[in-house]
């Protein structure tokens, strides 16, 4: 609940709110965004198939958003999108290299 509250948070803030970071900083936090995402619904032990599909979703949704509503001042960019796919496999695989996930996996 907190990831995705936080991640409703990182991707629909104004441009205006946004920090000036070195460029790429903000590729980074989309992909670190999704892994956390994925591994904290993998945590709650949700499908990953359903999982993987639904982030995929919402990553092209928030990124059709971040373009049309001009209020946010953001444009969508679809390098982003592409990362937070990235982001969706990194948190696949440290979700299967964690304890937990180990364990899990063998359900």
């Amino acid at each position: 609940m907190i990831a995705a509250l936080l991640s409703v948070i990182v991707l629909f803030t104004p441009q205006s709110g946004v920090p000036d970071s070195p460029p790429g900083t903000d590729k980074v936090v989309h992909c670190l965004l999704f892994a956390l995402l994925t591994t904290t619904g993998r945590y709650a032990r949700l499908p990953v198939a359903g999982l993987a599909a639904g982030l995929v979703g919402y990553a092209a949704v928030s990124e059709v958003l971040q373009w049309l509503i001009t209020a946010l001042g953001r444009g969508g960019d679809v390098l982003d999108a592409l990362v937070d796919v990235a982001g969706i496999g990194v948190g696949l695989l440290v979700f299967r290299l964690l304890p937990v996930g180990r364990e899990r996996g063998r359900e």
